[in-house]
């Protein structure tokens, strides 16, 4: 399997995270699910060819928000 048929499914806490990640693997593209928190450096080192942002019950408008790797975008 060639590396960047991996779709990357990024967990912020969201009870969907596990279905996400199985809608995507039964249309046959291989997907793992990691932590919001993956450092870059090992989100460059899978080639993902994609990267879902899966939310969570904390708001972009709280003091200290769950964030990924801002090279992430």
């Amino acid at each position: 399997m060639k590396k960047n048929s991996i779709i990357l499914v990024l967990d912020f806490g969201s009870q969907y995270t596990q279905l996400i990640a199985r809608r995507v693997r039964d249309l046959k593209v291989y997907s793992e699910v990691h932590p919001f928190n993956m450092k870059l450096e090992e989100i460059k080192k899978l080639e993902p060819a994609g990267i879902i942002l899966s939310g969570g019950p904390s708001s972009i408008y709280d003091k200290k928000p769950p964030l990924p790797d801002m090279g992430v975008f």
